[in-house]
């Protein structure tokens, strides 16, 4: 595939495998007939409570309820869970009521991965590639869980 990173031998050894495989950092699943779904990136999984939460599964179902523009999901420190799970979203007009939201993460999602908090913002933080910037995010709620929610 390639050499290795320009100038970075560190970040060449860790991601390059000496057999030649090159390490992408998605985490996939596979059914019963052999076909396989990228279901996230190993950096963003959220361990909650024991149990592994998957950003872009969480995502989808927040980007498909109408008045949704786009979404990113987080963790942030809990003192139970370890970490808690964070939605970012920005809005087509106004922010939806969090029962519109909890209602459509309940038909598609076991509750282990229902966000606990809610965040709407004007735009989400990208990088030069465009990229969501999940660190800002991740900054920005990184104090979400020590205070009470939202009444």
């Amino acid at each position: 595939m390639f050499a290795g990173y320009w100038r970075a031998p560190d970040k060449t050894a860790e991601d390059l495998r000496p057999d030649g495989f090159f390490v992408t950092g998605d985490v996939a699943t596979m059914d019963s007939e052999g076909r396989i779904a990228i279901v996230g990136r190993a950096k963003d999984v959220i361990i909650s409570g024991g149990f592994n939460v998957y950003p872009k599964e969480v995502e989808l179902v927040l980007d498909a309820v109408p008045g949704v523009r786009e979404s990113a999901v987080v963790g942030a420190p809990h003192a139970d869970l370890g970490e808690g799970v964070v939605a970012v979203l920005v809005a087509e007009a106004e922010p939806l009521a969090q029962a519109v939201l909890d209602a459509a993460l309940a038909r598609a999602l076991g509750r282990h991965k229902h966000p606990r908090r809610f965040v709407w913002v004007a735009a989400l933080p990208r990088n030069a590639m465009g990229k969501i910037a999940k660190s800002e995010l991740r900054a920005l709620v990184a104090d979400i869980y020590s205070t009470p929610p939202p009444a």
